[in-house]
């Protein structure tokens, strides 16, 4: 398969579209629809499970099993408290950073519709330098111009409503994907299009193949959790992002040396079963697809370690996108590395064969 024109004009229409639509974890159902009105095409059925995961199948008839996996949600907030002056109080919905905040539009969703609101923060005029508070979760706050608790309830906000970010998807310099929630809706997109080339190159596969997009990651790999004992695979491959640690403030002794532009990350590590990974590298090296290495201490802290401790046992392995300033609204990464993640994907699925348990022993 050709290195150009992964990537389709179509197809990154979508990922625009995926991105900007607002999926927070737990309230995930809005982007899995667009997700799977968009891979319908390339496959055979798909099912959706209690809490909102996404599977599209093909081949759903085949004893032996193979996931391809990201994760739907994005980090957000929720409403945690309102002052009697109408002053918003939030609480973290997954791992949401508190210093990128004041300043920052949110939209506010109830179930009279979305409403704008920003995160204040007093004027630079009005504070001591050597004596200025630093954002956190505590005094950090919303306004939405609102003139005491009775009005902000009567817009429809009440404690629980979820918060996210209105930043929309944008490029630069023709190359780099920028925009909030590309941890992982990347990875969504990315095994869709792994889905739509299979269709297009009339790969016929030996197994069943399911194409998962779990909710939850967020908040501790709950989607995966749930989906892996749903589906009992006998392989799974995940696709999650990476710190790209060639920005400055980023000690790589501590956050290893992988860098945006240089190919997908492959992980080491106890939830990695080393025969899969090993024929991902050599699948890589094959066909010439540009890979990094990281190193994982005792969890990966992604779907991977859901998938491989379930069921007795999952053979699974992880491919990362590395990714710049994660869990921000400027998330970034290169578009040389969404493809060479597709393809190291495409090409694995096409050197696995039916049975395989990848044992040790």
């Amino acid at each position: 398969m050709a290195k150009k024109n992964i990537i389709t004009k179509d197809s990154e229409k979508f990922l625009e579209n995926y991105l900007n639509n607002p999926s927070p974890t737990g309230f995930e159902s809005e982007g899995q629809k667009l997700w799977l009105d968009y891979i319908k095409p390339y496959i055979d059925d798909y099912f959706v499970d209690t809490y909102g995961t996404a599977v599209g199948v093909i081949n759903p008839e085949a004893e032996y099993k193979v996931v391809i996996e990201a994760h739907a949600d994005e980090i957000s907030w929720f409403v945690h408290y309102i002052t009697p002056q109408g002053y918003i109080y939030l609480r973290r919905n997954g791992g949401s950073d508190h210093q990128i905040a004041p300043s920052k539009r949110v939209v506010i969703h109830t179930k009279k519709g979305p409403v704008t609101g920003v995160f204040g923060w007093p004027a630079i005029h009005t504070r001591k330098p050597g004596k200025e508070e630093t954002p956190q979760v505590k005094n950090i706050f919303l306004d939405v111009g609102a003139k005491d608790k009775k009005e902000v309830e009567k817009m429809g906000i009440h404690v629980g409503c979820v918060v996210t970010y209105p930043d929309e998807f944008i490029k630069l310099n023709k190359k780099w994907y920028v925009g909030r929630a590309l941890d992982n809706r990347a990875g969504g997109f990315m095994i869709a299009e792994v889905a739509r080339l299979l269709k297009e190159n009339k790969v016929k596969l030996p197994f069943g193949l399911y194409i998962t997009n779990s909710v939850q990651e967020e908040i501790g790999l709950r989607g995966a959790q749930m989906i892996a004992e749903r589906i009992q695979p006998d392989v799974a491959i995940v696709t999650d992002v990476c710190h790209c640690t060639h920005t400055p403030m980023i000690n790589k002794i501590e956050q290893g040396d992988t860098a945006a532009g240089k190919g997908p990350a492959l992980t080491y590590g106890p939830a990695v079963q080393n025969n899969l990974l090993q024929r991902i590298i050599d699948t890589a090296e094959k066909n010439k697809i540009d890979f990094q290495r990281m190193a994982a201490s005792r969890s990966t802290g992604t779907d991977t370690d859901a998938f491989a401790y379930s069921n007795k046992g999952v053979a699974s392995a992880l491919i990362s996108l590395p990714l710049r300033y994660m869990h921000t609204t400027v998330e970034m990464v290169h578009k040389d590395d969404v493809e060479g993640c597709i393809r190291l994907m495409f090409e694995t699925l096409k050197n696995i064969k039916k049975g395989e348990d990848f044992k040790y022993l």
